[in-house]
């Protein structure tokens, strides 16, 4: 899963929301907004320390001359060391973070449901926010088919093509 930062807020305003409407967990109104900054924080940090792993990985493989078609075999590699979870890893930490925080904050009055009904009420809401990276850039694709594959100008083209799909669908 890729978290992308236009859709936080949605995300944690759905979670909240979402837990309170199905009495599985108790928020006081005016503490509504505080719960969901409490979420907003987690996901920001996630992708804060997502960047920063992901910077990692480039210096990593610049410094040792690893070809860029490599990156995925060196992201794997580095983030089992650095415990830094990917894929559908990440879901399943977000949601693990939540619920941990729900037992902590007091923004959260009470919590009627358990910690697994809470987690994969969390997967959920978090699964129906996944995008879809392949149908991005198989879109995209399709808008460069003027461009030679293979060459700098393609790569260059096909970058600036996922953006503008990015954009329209309001990920960036």
């Amino acid at each position: 899963m890729r978290l992308y930062r236009s859709k936080i807020p949605a995300i944690a305003n759905e979670i909240i929301a979402e837990l309170v409407r199905e009495d599985l967990i108790e928020v006081a109104h005016e503490n509504t907004e505080e719960a969901e900054k409490d979420l907003v924080a987690i996901m920001e940090e996630y992708d804060r320390r997502d960047n920063d792993f992901r910077n990692r990985i480039r210096d990593n493989m610049a410094e040792r001359s690893i070809p860029y078609d490599q990156y995925g075999k060196v992201r794997s590699r580095l983030a089992e060391e650095h415990q830094h979870p990917t894929g559908d890893d990440v879901e399943r930490f977000l949601a693990r973070q939540f619920v941990e925080n729900m037992m902590i904050t007091q923004f959260v009055e009470e919590i009627w449901a358990e910690d697994k009904e809470l987690y994969k009420r969390c997967l959920e809401v978090l699964r129906r926010h996944h995008v879809d990276e392949r149908a991005i850039r198989d879109e995209a694709v399709g808008k460069v088919k003027n461009v030679k594959e293979g060459t700098v100008d393609y790569e260059i083209a096909l970058q600036n093509a996922v953006k503008e799909v990015k954009k329209r669908r309001g990920l960036l």
